[in-house]
């Protein structure tokens, strides 16, 4: 069975927040293409203008994108905008009814939560977004320190990178853990940050 992998996109998202998993998750269907389709879903048939400027269009609307195996919200400066979208709130929550896993990326988590499938969840965010997290009360505890945090079929990640790091993790859950190494190979995904062992 072909699994359905949607990543939404809207006005604001960070890029490397969606880019980052479309990766992980279209060069596991390039090493295998019966594993998944990967699609992008936004409000509009337009072009979509994300935080750093990119402009990405969607391959589907949330009015015709159908069922959906994994939903994945990424976050970005949109998310303080969606998060008063009442018919895009109403979408995820929907699509997350009968998706198997449903995740975020940084402030992705806010959607989630407002929206319902992360409410009373642990969840996690950006690290420069978890007070603002934690006053809204719709999550069950909010996580610092995390790169991601699994709560049943819910799984936040802290932001950016963090985003690459679940999606491999996902990419196990869903198929094997071999096959989500293989993927991280051919992805050249081995990160070691320039300055973190550097003391000035």
């Amino acid at each position: 069975m072909t699994l359905r992998i949607g990543i939404l996109i809207f006005d604001g998202a960070e890029e490397l927040d969606f880019v980052g998993p479309w990766e992980v998750f279209t060069m596991a269907k390039a090493l295998k293409p019966e594993a998944c389709d990967v699609i992008l879903v936004a409000e509009r048939d337009a072009p979509v203008r994300c935080a750093k400027g990119m402009r990405v269009l969607p391959d589907v609307t949330t009015a015709n994108c159908g069922p959906l195996d994994v939903l994945l919200v990424p976050g970005g400066q949109g998310t303080r905008r969606e998060v008063e979208n009442k018919a895009l709130l109403s979408w995820i929550a929907a699509a997350a009814k009968s998706a198997r896993w449903v995740t975020s990326v940084c402030t992705g988590a806010m959607l989630l939560t407002a929206a319902g499938p992360a409410r009373g969840k642990r969840v996690t965010t950006h690290w420069g977004y978890v007070g603002a997290l934690r006053e809204r009360k719709e999550a069950g505890e909010v996580l610092d320190d995390f790169r991601y945090v699994q709560d049943g079929n819910i799984v936040t990640a802290a932001g950016v990178s963090a985003g690459i790091d679940m999606a491999l993790w996902l990419t196990g859950q869903l198929f094997d853990v071999p096959f989500a190494r293989h993927v991280q190979r051919q992805m050249e995904y081995d990160p070691l940050p320039p300055y973190g062992g550097l003391t000035q």
